[in-house]
């Protein structure tokens, strides 16, 4: 099912690609990189904690519209270093669309490599 539905994504992203990769580039990821923001960091806490793309999506999207230390993925610590998300003025729409694009760009599973058999 998992697979089905990132097929789906991929999917719609090759067809929306351009203007939603640059839309989450420069919304998104251009103020993490300037703050310096660890996005891999983020994505493995939010795994470690969800397990799945669907539940992971919704969590960050609670989480963007009412941005709260409490609910963070990230431990209080984390807030010393790095600032307070604030309530985005984007619709849900897109919002859930740039949530999309950050999964599909820091998911690890795209990084697990299995070793051939020797059969």
């Amino acid at each position: 099912m998992e697979k089905i539905i990132i097929m789906i994504l991929l999917l719609f992203v090759s067809v929306r690609g351009e203007s939603l990769t640059s839309d989450f580039e420069t919304t998104c990821l251009a103020c993490h990189k300037k703050q310096q923001i660890p996005n891999t960091l983020i994505y493995r806490r939010y795994l470690m904690k969800y397990s799945t793309s669907e539940r992971i999506e919704k969590a960050m999207m609670q989480y963007m519209l009412a941005p709260d230390k409490v609910h963070s993925i990230m431990p209080p610590q984390f807030f010393l270093k790095f600032p307070m998300k604030k309530a985005l003025s984007m619709d849900e729409s897109t919002l859930r669309q740039n949530i999309e694009q950050f999964i599909l760009k820091f998911d690890i599973k795209k990084k697990l490599v299995l070793e051939k058999s020797s059969h």
